[in-house]
């Protein structure tokens, strides 16, 4: 059992993040004693009906272990970095008065950093803004709309790949909606929260972890995903929605709206998720220079030592 009673600074919790499929949850579960508390960083876990798609933990881990920010959004409610990050910080302050510490797990690195470091405060979009964009993109495609943001705001457009949908879409609609760059918005400083937070980043080899999200992939279709996706498309959200733009989900909503026949909708499924594993170990490698990498096998007792030091 943790030890609790112990006194520890006001604030202090433990991080386990990398790519997905990368079995960070699972190297969770193994470990001995068990954290008295795991909070999910991960953007799409927040939404009830949201299941299959975002590998929740199932009920019977969820019994053996609490966690927290899971199923705590009811679409069409949405939530953001600072919003997860502000609710983040009251769970660590209830497990530090306890004596204990939480373990973070997930792949959402903008939410640890907004956790860790702190945001800028940009403005929200202009829902009309998000809108066109989304009708531009689905038109001319994301390319011309990379194009555009080059005109409006360089310094995003040469940080951002040119399929990097999400983020240009991002940027140019903060640019619309603001009048300002996203970038020169990024650029004002933010408050960092207090936080003593070592960060470990669960490591598996390309070559290891595309054919594993390709498995993956496939078995949550056979799980009934695609009921899941035609639940989400029955809800008529708007589609600049996060849950309609999360990864397989959008792909999966334009077999659902006729688009796309399912053998295409999964292949470009699959390829979206192994696109978006690459952005997560590039951001982990470079957001947290003083994390510890590596495999389960290695950050098992370090991570287990520093629960519970």
């Amino acid at each position: 059992m943790p030890p609790y009673g112990r006194r520890l600074s006001r604030y202090s919790a433990v991080a386990l993040v990398g790519a997905t499929g990368s079995g960070k949850s699972a190297l969770a579960m193994r470990l001995d004693p068990p954290p008295a508390l795991i909070i999910a960083c991960d953007s799409m876990q927040l939404y009830r009906g949201l299941d299959i798609g975002t590998a929740k933990p199932t009920r019977a881990e969820r019994t053996r272990i609490p966690h927290a920010m899971i199923d705590v959004l009811q679409l069409p409610q949405t939530g953001d970095a600072a919003w997860w990050a502000a609710r983040c910080r009251e769970l660590i302050g209830a497990c530090n008065a306890r004596g204990v510490i939480p373990l973070i797990v997930g792949g959402t690195g903008l939410y640890l950093r907004a956790l860790l470091q702190g945001l800028a405060e940009i403005p929200p979009e202009r829902p009309e803004i998000r809108r066109r964009l989304e009708a531009i993109a689905a038109r001319r495609g994301i390319a011309w709309l990379h194009h555009m943001l080059r005109r409006l705001d360089p310094e995003s457009a040469a940080r951002l790949a040119g399929r990097d949908r999400q983020r240009i879409l991002r940027a140019l609609a903060v640019r619309l909606s603001s009048g300002q760059p996203l970038s020169e918005w990024q650029r004002r400083p933010a408050s960092p929260f207090p936080l003593h937070c070592p960060v470990f980043v669960l490591e598996v080899p390309r070559p290891q972890l595309y054919p594993k999200l390709e498995q993956r992939f496939h078995a949550m279709i056979a799980q009934g995903w695609i009921e899941e996706v035609r639940w989400l498309a029955s809800l008529g959200l708007d589609r600049g929605h996060p849950a309609m733009r999360a990864v397989g989900y959008r792909q999966l909503l334009q077999h659902i709206r006729g688009a796309l026949p399912l053998e295409e909708a999964i292949a470009a499924g699959i390829t979206a998720t192994r696109r978006y594993a690459k952005r997560q170990q590039t951001w982990f490698r470079h957001q947290h220079p003083g994390a510890i990498h590596g495999d389960g096998a290695t950050l098992k007792p370090m991570i287990e030592q520093a629960l519970h030091r």
